[in-house]
């Protein structure tokens, strides 16, 4: 069950680092407030998580979720561009985070 919570908490890392494009300087109270709760369920799963997992494991998969979904947050509803080489690098990424879960203990 662990794993489930790393991976809920990774998705809201995606939460906030996608509302930090909006607090404008946290002078956007909806943004800042969906800010502070995703980074506080994020940080608040990932601590519950690391009490199962080992803490550089479930620290480097909550990280790649964040940086993975952050991605693709950006190409799918921000216009960020898709080139070969980033998808390249993005799918070594996910399967890094995959790689970890399978020799994980």
């Amino acid at each position: 069950m662990a794993w489930v919570w790393l991976f809920i908490g990774g998705v809201f890392e995606v939460g906030f680092t996608t509302s930090l494009r909006f607090v404008d300087g946290f002078r956007n109270i909806g943004w800042t407030l969906a800010f502070l709760v995703s980074v506080t369920l994020s940080m608040g799963l990932l601590e519950y998580a690391a009490r199962t997992i080992p803490m550089g494991t479930a620290y480097a998969v909550w990280g790649g979720i964040g940086a993975a979904g952050t991605v693709l947050v950006g190409i799918i509803w921000f216009g960020e561009s898709l080139g070969a080489i980033r998808l390249l690098l993005l799918l070594g990424l996910i399967a890094c985070i995959v790689g970890l879960k399978l020799v994980a203990h």
